[in-house]
């Protein structure tokens, strides 16, 4: 689900790929808020706060939610810069490098918030948000846009487009096609339900705190180990008939 690019790219990669990280968005946003009362992905809440700062003249108020904006844009250039310097080393997975720093971030936060009092509550929001920021990049740039994880609005706003085209058999006739894609809308959607679910349960009820975060991290290392054993098993599979192939 981390390799395949392009024609070799099926509906069940965007499948798989969209249910693990949208499950681990789940998780970060609602921990993040429980922790810090910020939402780490709602970048036009964010604007709007910003905007209404900056209108009543309170331009250092305003700032941080600058800084916010700011910090989830950084971590998408991040992540696009990152996949397209490497894009040329075949023997590499450009697409784990992003992931690996998320995990790292949300570990070290994790990690950090044993051992040291929050007192810049507004340090960890940028650095959640510079981790979705991160993760929204790369899943656009391997699914070509058809897969958002981070955030709910245009996965609704598709949504109900899309629903809206069943009714309609003769203007979209490819209706095998069009029920993939909406069945790809609603796992992503439940997943981040259930991530967020978690999220808070953990946070909460078993007193996780922000050590939360590192569910969310161990989710992500064992989706990469999966993808890439996986790799690996059906890549030895295909040298294998092939050299059969060539004996007879």
């Amino acid at each position: 689900m981390f390799r395949h690019q392009g024609k070799s790219r099926t509906i069940k990669h965007n499948l798989r790929i969209a249910t693990v990280l949208s499950f681990v968005a789940g998780i970060v946003i609602v921990t993040g808020f429980l922790s810090i009362k910020q939402l780490t992905t709602n970048v036009t809440g964010h604007f709007a706060l910003f905007i209404n700062d900056v209108a009543n003249l309170e331009f250092w108020r305003g700032t941080i939610y600058f800084l916010y904006i700011f910090s989830f844009l950084i971590g998408s250039f991040f992540s696009s810069f990152l996949i397209e310097i490497f894009r040329k080393n075949k023997k590499l997975n450009v697409y784990f490098i992003p992931i690996l720093i998320e995990c790292l971030i949300l570990i070290t936060i994790a990690l950090l918030s044993n051992v040291v009092e929050i007192t810049y509550p507004d340090l960890i929001a940028c650095s959640l948000l510079f981790a979705m920021g991160l993760q929204n990049s790369l899943v656009t740039k391997i699914s070509s846009a058809i897969v958002r994880t981070t955030h709910l609005t245009g996965l609704f706003t598709d949504l109900g487009i899309e629903v809206s085209q069943l009714f309609f058999p003769k203007m979209h006739p490819n209706r095998n096609a069009l029920i993939s894609t909406i069945k790809l809308r609603i796992y992503i959607i439940l997943f981040f339900f259930a991530g967020g679910l978690m999220g808070g349960l953990f946070y909460s009820k078993f007193d996780f705190k922000l050590n939360t975060l590192i569910i969310a991290a161990l989710i992500l290392l064992m989706s990469l180990f999966y993808d890439d054993m996986r790799y690996n098993l059906i890549k030895t599979k295909r040298k294998y008939h092939q050299r059969k192939t060539a004996r007879y």
